[in-house]
């Protein structure tokens, strides 16, 4: 996001440069008691510190997760790019299921995960809250996923970093391993503050894996080939659980209205869609009624960057961050509706340049 840490990050990071010695870390304990506590007052989640592997970000678990679980990968897509890379660089085969839109939301096509799974697929990756669709799962929907994973013995790898990212408020992040303890011994969920409390930078996050034998074969997965966390991003972390509640308040809020705008702008432009965001800062756009060759390279000779639904498996598409202040976003906006309003004039221009070599012709003919 282009929003400033919160006030008692940026306060232990001077704290901590203040010390003057950046040598090798660890967590310590009051680290590790502010994410136990963050995660048991959130989501009613109580975990054991045992339970935490240490990473350097997320995307190092997900590729550690398709090194630790023997067989095929499952997911669903549009996903995040890293689901797409994981299980190819660790040599696992990936199948992949479309997500599907039913009463204007995106939702599981329980049927084609059916059809997708047989004894070769081990390892199911899971993106909860969604990007880049956006949806924050409702238990019902966790539960028919557990039941799938239990069906079939799959391992689930849970990346859950846009947790603390939900945007209505009569919606609540479930952790996929809250479900039943059958759900839980089959998990492992990664987490990271760095997408709330926007320190990415800073390098940290975690896995929590309940099961030991599981937890061992993620660890090996990891021995020799991931570094340790940095003492900054330690620290950070742990202002971040125990000390930013507020600020992340007041950014929810924020986001809220953002996401309010950009909904706005997308349905008064012609050829362009979005279902609603209920979590991240990420909204996901369809602009395939444009009919253009390259949508991204369109919107970027317009000033506008934004991220291509080829990436994601879903060509046609676009994802803009909202995470930023207002007269940003408006300025933004402003582009992607000339963006969008540059291909119907063209058109139109096209529709009149023909009439008129029509009506030439049937002149030249009289």
């Amino acid at each position: 996001m282009d929003f400033a840490a919160p006030p008692a990050v940026l306060a232990a990071l001077h704290q901590r440069v203040d010390a003057g010695v950046f040598g090798y870390g660890q967590p310590w304990p009051s680290l590790e008691a502010a994410v136990i506590d963050h995660l048991a007052a959130e989501y009613g989640w109580r975990i054991e510190r045992d339970w935490i592997v240490w990473l350097p970000g997320l995307v190092s678990g997900l590729n550690i997760a398709c090194r630790a679980v023997d067989g095929d990968v499952l997911t669903a897509t549009p996903i995040y790019p890293p689901f797409l890379s994981a299980p190819r660089l660790a040599g696992r085969p990936l199948r992949t299921v479309g997500l599907i839109q039913q009463h204007g939301r995106w939702q599981w096509d329980m049927a084609a995960l059916e059809a997708a799974t047989d004894a070769a697929v081990r390892l199911f990756l899971l993106c909860h809250p969604h990007n880049p669709v956006g949806r924050c799962w409702r238990r019902e929907e966790l539960a028919a996923l557990a039941d799938f994973a239990a069906a079939h013995d799959l391992v689930v790898c849970a990346d859950e970093i846009h947790c603390g990212l939900i945007l209505d408020p009569e919606q609540r992040h479930i952790p996929f391993a809250t479900l039943s303890p059958e759900a839980a011994r089959r998990s492992m969920t990664l987490l990271a503050p760095s997408k709330t409390f926007n320190i990415p930078g800073l390098g940290c996050a975690l896995a929590v894996i309940p099961d030991p034998a599981l937890r061992r074969r993620f660890c090996r997965a990891k021995e020799g080939i991931v570094p340790h966390i940095n003492v900054l991003g330690l620290a950070a972390c742990e202002a971040a659980y125990r000390d930013s509640g507020g600020w992340r308040r007041e950014l929810i809020a924020y986001l809220a209205a953002n996401r309010d705008r950009v909904a706005a702008a997308v349905a008064a432009c012609p050829g362009v869609a979005m279902t609603p965001v209920e979590a991240t800062y990420l909204a996901w756009i369809d602009v395939r009624g444009l009919g253009l060759a390259n949508p991204a390279a369109h919107f970027e000779a317009h000033g506008l960057g934004l991220s291509d639904g080829a990436d994601f498996a879903a060509p046609g598409w676009l994802r803009l961050n909202f995470g930023c202040p207002r007269s940003t976003l408006d300025e933004a906006l402003r582009r992607f509706r000339a963006a969008c309003h540059s291909v119907s004039d063209q058109a139109s221009t096209r529709r009149r340049s023909a009439d008129s070599a029509v009506a030439r012709q049937a002149k030249s003919t009289k």
